[in-house]
């Protein structure tokens, strides 16, 4: 994905669904709370595996849980307690869109912590 800007709706979608994914992972980003907000200054960062969340909007608001998986080639993260049963009794995760969770607590690695 270029940083080669365009006003076509065409093209800005192509290149939002045709993104790699390291491009990916910067699109999938979460807001923080407003406690980690004000701790870091920062507004939103990129969702990763461990970090804790509340789903905001949708079918299962307000369920808290750790992210267990980014999935991004579907544009979704996996949280441990939004499941849902299937026909023959088992159990399989719900994806989520990150935009519709909130992080609450960060797994800080060496990375992370220079925000």
């Amino acid at each position: 994905m270029a940083s080669i800007k365009c006003g076509s709706r065409r093209k800005a979608r192509r290149a939002h669904f045709q993104a790699p994914s390291h491009v990916r992972r910067v699109l999938m980003s979460a807001p923080l709370s407003k406690e980690l907000r004000a701790k870091y200054n920062v507004r939103a960062m990129p969702v990763r595996k461990d970090d804790e969340v509340i789903v905001k909007r949708g079918t299962f608001k307000g369920r808290e849980g750790k992210v267990t998986a980014c999935y991004r080639l579907k544009w979704v993260i996996l949280i441990d307690k939004v499941n849902r049963e299937k026909a023959n009794g088992s159990t399989v995760a719900v994806g989520i869109h990150p935009s519709n969770v909130e992080i609450t607590k960060l797994k800080l690695t060496h990375h992370r912590k220079s925000i």
